[in-house]
């Protein structure tokens, strides 16, 4: 048995331990409850012994003292976790017909036993069973405990009988007020375990949901990490650890900090510390495809970072995540190309070089040569100068530089030429061209690059149309401004190809499996040739619907 208090020898005190009720077995929880009462009446059999001897002696007080301590010993022996729950009521029951015998008994000693009642009222209607039968017996045992006496005696008058409802309806007030407060102890209660019952259910889905994106981030091949609102570190995958392995020289500055091996794009030049990935996201900055370079020699990798901030429900910063791609293959893979771009055209250039000269030499004796030769040779010439112009575009484009000449030309005259090399190819398809321009629109541009941009353009439109259609040409002039639009009504690209359009070798997702040619180079150029006149250039486009390039650059 757990007892609720221990004599401590070393002190001389009696320490008291703090239980919940429930804790006990039912046999203790019996126990608990009739010993308050035990201890009353032991002190009440010890004060009348002192002040009222003949009180002892009567029988019925006799009686009352033995009940008590045969129902002492019945809360102690008899195995009451066997019983009916129930039954274990027979104790306060026991106790009011005690104490009635005990009332009776004591009449010559003023102590007020009848009293004592008080503790099996409060056993009855704080047990919680049968709450309407306590709050009957709670009135009627102690109504029974003043009138039958009464009748025994045969001084039952209507004033001796009204005299006793008193203590009755006291007694009843006590019960109503504990099962009450009973009750709500109950409802309490069950709202409580409900509750913890909740919490533990979203612990339990919690730890599930943790134990899922720890799983998926040991998983995946990209490096994450999460800091706080300080900057530091809250949780990292089994990738970020590698890579801060990578990053680490072993050295620390003159402030202890260790020293990263973090570096630009040039691979060489250490990167600030307020521009490096983890920094910045301390300071609250978002950032995506940040590329830097990490370690040295033959390990180092490039890694490409992003960054997102973490807020609470009002918006207050809580920390970020940062997600580390190792790109080093793309990166090599994209100088490689770059390297075979360049070397190929340059390889080019020479025979290119040779076959136009050699053309020109023999265009200058064209008098004496048949039409028809001069012709092929003329076509030869522009094929030769449209691929040199080619190679030194990719040449232009790998370089990063895009080199203008800017003078005054017509570029009505300049669109009306584009849409006419373009009408047989335009034929060929089922494409109609239509042009929308004033007669004469002069403009300080390079009329090569400009020419060039509109080839491909209204080239791309034909190309992108392969059911036939419609492609207008618009120029006007809008303040001080050349604009240009292309439209076409072909097969359109997806919003998520709009941003890559203008990227290097790229070719949107639905032409990708279907027979048009191409590389991916033209956007690209006509991108570069306006960024070098100081314009801009976009598109608007819908699937299935067509596509309307714009380019604007200074008049």
């Amino acid at each position: 048995m757990k007892r609720p208090f221990e004599w401590d020898a070393k002190s001389g005190r009696v320490m008291f331990f703090q239980h919940a009720l429930h804790e006990y077995s039912l046999k203790d929880r019996v126990a608990l409850s009739q010993l308050p009462l035990t201890v009353t009446v032991c002190l009440a059999a010890v004060l009348v012994a002192l002040y009222f001897p003949a009180t002892p002696g009567n029988p019925l007080f006799v009686i009352f003292l033995a009940t008590q301590a045969a129902v002492w010993l019945l809360c102690h022996a008899v195995p009451w976790d066997r019983l009916p729950s129930p039954t274990f009521l027979a104790i306060p029951l026991l106790d009011i017909v005690s104490i009635g015998l005990g009332r009776e008994g004591g009449q010559d000693s003023p102590i007020g036993i009848s009293l004592l009642t008080v503790f099996p009222v409060i056993w009855l209607c704080a047990s919680g069973l049968y709450r309407r039968s306590a709050l009957v017996v709670s009135f009627l045992g102690p109504l029974a405990m003043i009138w039958a006496p009464q009748f025994i005696h045969g001084t039952h008058t209507p004033q001796d009988l009204l005299r006793g409802l008193l203590f009755p309806i006291m007694m009843l007030g006590i019960g109503v007020s504990i099962s009450v407060m009973t009750q709500s102890m109950v409802m309490q209660q069950k709202r409580l375990e409900e509750r913890d019952a909740a919490l533990l259910r979203a612990l339990d889905d919690s730890q599930q949901k943790e134990r899922l994106l720890k799983t998926i981030l040991e998983t995946v091949h990209l490096g994450v990490v999460v800091i706080d609102a300080d900057g530091r570190e809250m949780m990292a995958n089994r990738k970020q650890r590698e890579n801060q392995v990578l990053g680490a020289s072993g050295d620390t500055d003159r402030h202890g900090k260790p020293q990263l091996l973090v570096f630009d794009a040039d691979r060489v030049t250490p990167t600030e510390a307020d521009r490096r990935p983890m920094r910045r996201a301390a300071l609250r900055q978002e950032f995506t495809d940040y590329l830097v370079w990490v370690g040295t020699g033959r390990e180092q990798r490039a890694f490409t970072t992003s960054a997102r901030s973490m807020k609470d429900c009002d918006g207050s910063y809580l920390g970020s995540v940062l997600v580390f791609g190792d790109v080093t293959a793309l990166v090599d893979a994209l100088a490689a190309k770059d390297d075979f771009v360049s070397n190929v055209s340059h390889e080019f250039r020479t025979p290119l070089t040779s076959i136009a000269g050699y053309v020109d030499l023999v265009l200058e004796e064209a008098e004496s040569l048949p039409t028809w030769v001069v012709e092929q040779l003329e076509i030869v010439q522009r094929n030769a100068d449209r691929l040199l112009s080619l190679v030194s575009d990719l040449l232009a484009v790998r370089s990063g530089r895009m080199i203008v000449r800017p003078h005054a030309v017509d570029v009505s005259e300049l669109v009306k030429s584009s849409v006419a090399s373009a009408e047989p190819k335009a034929n060929d398809g089922g494409v109609r061209l239509h042009i929308d321009a004033p007669e004469r629109l002069e403009a300080h541009v390079d009329a090569n690059r400009i020419s060039q941009v509109l080839d491909n353009l209204i080239s791309n439109a034909i190309k992108y149309s392969p059911d036939g259609g419609d492609v207008r040409v618009t120029l006007r002039q809008e303040e001080n401004a050349l604009v240009c639009h292309v439209k076409d009504t072909g097969m359109g690209m997806d919003k998520q190809d709009h941003a890559d359009a203008f990227t290097r070798y790229f070719r949107a997702g639905n032409v990708r499996n279907t027979a048009i040619q191409g590389v991916g180079l033209g956007l690209s150029i006509c991108k570069a040739i306006v960024d070098a006149h100081g314009g801009t250039i976009g598109l608007e486009s819908v699937p299935g619907e067509g596509t309307t390039f714009t380019f604007r650059v200074p008049a």
